[in-house]
This record gives structure tokens, sequence and C-alpha cells, in this order.
């Protein structure tokens, strides 16, 4: 496990915290791995009806940490074990997913935002996906969930213009079901999470299987999507991002 997740049980819900603050919660294969196990553990659980996923003030994730990513970009692998066993996690995950926003929501900060079932926001919240100005491809098999949640154009938008959304305009398009002051995040997303953990246990996990369809597609996807960002990561216009981005952070 991670210091920098914290798993806290309230009840019949999950809290996965994400809690590395002087890093804007960037995210480390150790935080990735942290948290996939708490989700595929969530569902060996009957005690638990819904697993609430959190940031701190500010910063709900930066994406992946920039050293880590720097090494990816370096050695060309691609996406690390921890980072694709997460992804699986998510698609796969058995329990009801509630997202606690606040603040920065980059890269995998957003996209794993599209496999939640109820997203609450705060008002500061900012969501951006800069895959395709860093010479790759989006992830999280946000290239097929995007599309069906907000719409070819708006998908586009996001993903490939690169364009951010603040909290109002992920409201419009789907990506938040409520925006609320920063301060009332979190008990805003634990009451969803109470209601969902209120409601007939295989009633719910049966309405969610329909609406959702076999994990298998979702899957898929992310696996397609990793093979093409390692072949991206290759690439000369990848390398010449990769070099203009980091030398901008020097």
């Amino acid at each position: 496990m991670s210091e920098h997740i914290a798993v806290e049980e309230n009840g019949p819900i999950r809290v996965v915290r994400m809690n590395r603050p002087d890093k804007k919660n960037a995210l480390t294969s150790a935080m990735y791995a942290a948290m996939a196990a708490a989700l595929v553990s969530a569902g060996g659980r009957g005690d638990i009806r819904c697993v609430v996923i959190a940031g701190v003030p500010g910063a709900f994730s930066a994406g992946n940490d920039l050293a880590e990513f720097a090494e990816m970009a370096k050695s060309g692998e691609g996406l690390a074990l921890p980072v694709i066993d997460f992804l699986h996690a998510l698609a796969r995950c058995e329990r009801p997913l509630v997202a606690a926003v606040q603040g920065l929501a980059v890269g995998v900060g957003t996209t794993m935002l599209m496999h939640c079932d109820h997203v609450v926001a705060g008002t500061d919240a900012r969501f951006s996906t800069p895959f395709v100005n860093l010479g790759l491809v989006p992830e999280a098999a946000s290239s097929l969930l995007a599309p069906r949640l907000m719409g070819q154009r708006r998908a586009f938008e996001l993903l490939v213009m690169g364009r951010p959304l603040d909290a109002a305009a992920a409201q419009a398009c789907g990506l938040v079901n409520t925006v609320v002051a920063p301060d009332d995040v979190e008990a805003e997303a634990m009451k969803a999470a109470q209601q969902i953990a209120a409601l007939p246990a295989e009633a719910v996990a049966a309405s969610r299987r329909l609406m959702r369809g076999p994990p298998e597609e979702t899957v898929a996807r992310i696996d397609e999507e990793v093979r093409v960002f390692k072949e991206r990561l290759r690439s000369a216009e990848a390398r010449t991002a990769f070099d203009a981005f980091f030398n901008r952070k020097r």
C-alpha cells in the first residue's frame, strides 16, 4: 500500500482518498496499486455498498507523477503495470463509485470519473486531458466512454483539442452530476453514497450491470489505448512535445 492513499470505512461506504497534497495528488505507481487494491477488495466485502474516491482541497488529482512520467517517456515502455491494473479495477469495480472532486482534475484525474456512477464537483474544479498536446492518446477507455457520455463533438473538444472544462461546463455535458461550494463537496458526495448504500444491494448491482454492459468491452478499449499509447511514446511528435514540456518545467 501507499502512504499517499488513505482507505477508510464509514459504515457501508469505503472512502479511498488520494492524499499527496504537496504534489497536488500526482499519482505514483504505488498510489495506483493501492487504489486498485482498494477497489478490488471492496467487491469481496458484502458490507461495503459504495466506494467514494476523493482528493484533498484544491486537488482531486494532477494526473501522473512527473518523475515517473519522464521515465515513461524516456524508456518508451508505456503505461506501467500498476496504472493498467488500476484502470482495469475501475472498469471491473463491482460497487457503485462516487467521486468527490475539488480543484484540479488533470489527465487520469478526469478520465477516471467516466467510470464513476455519480460525481460531485466543487465550483473550483477544473477538468483537462492534455494527452494529444503531448503527442499521445487518451487512456482509461475515455475514447470509448467520453463520446457516449457527452457526445462525439464535446468529447473531441476535451480529449483531442485539450480544451479544459470548468465545473459548470462539466455538469452541462454530463461528466458531473452536482456542483456545490468546495467546502461542501465531500458532504454532498457522502450524502449520495449513503443514498446508494441504503438501496437494495442486489437490485443496485443488477441495474448497474445492465446500464454499464459487460466490462470486457471497456477493458478491451483500455488495452487498445495502452498499446497505441506505447507506440505514440516512441513517435517523433511525442519526443518533441515531451522535450518542450520538461524544458518548460525546469
